[in-house]
């Protein structure tokens, strides 16, 4: 079976779900393995900063395929009108449908309707996809905000 951008279901979760969890440990995973230094010490789990992600101030972003979990990004308010998006993971078996720029589409129009108007975020260089992805979405560098494992930030005017 063939599979399209519409095979996928995607909907607003508890950042401390099962589902969720699943999809951050596995997008945790998947940054220890790309980046060297990176340890699974760094991203405790339960996520200590999970109330971010709940409305009012922030959204978790869950995707399902056929009812399973096989992606997420999140958003939380940093200050009046600025938020910052975090941890966008498509599982491997779900890559190259779209589905990393639908959510994207998604987290920002959950932004605009959360009232912020400006958006940052922090990645790894060896995330090449990801960095790609935000270029192309009309995302531009601005200055260090984080630190390791960052090596990009970039922001966006929405």
């Amino acid at each position: 079976m063939h599979t399209t951008i519409d095979d996928f279901d995607i909907r607003i979760a508890d950042p401390e779900s099962d589902e969720a969890r699943a999809c951050l440990n596995a997008y945790f995973d998947l940054l220890v393995e790309r980046v060297d230094g990176m340890m699974r010490s760094h991203v405790p789990d339960p996520d200590p900063h999970a109330a971010a992600f709940r409305r009012p101030g922030g959204t978790f972003l869950l995707a399902c395929r056929r009812d399973a979990p096989v992606g997420c990004v999140s958003l939380k308010t940093l200050s009046p009108g600025v938020g910052e998006i975090k941890r966008l993971w498509v599982d491997a078996s779900a890559r190259g449908h779209g589905l990393a720029r639908l959510l994207m589409h998604r987290v920002e129009a959950e932004a605009r309707a959360l009232g912020l108007h400006r958006l940052q975020l922090d990645t790894s260089g060896v995330l090449t996809e990801a960095i790609a992805l935000y270029r192309s979405e009309g995302w531009t560098d601005i200055p260090a905000y984080s630190g390791f494992p960052a090596t990009h930030w970039f922001g966006k005017i929405l």
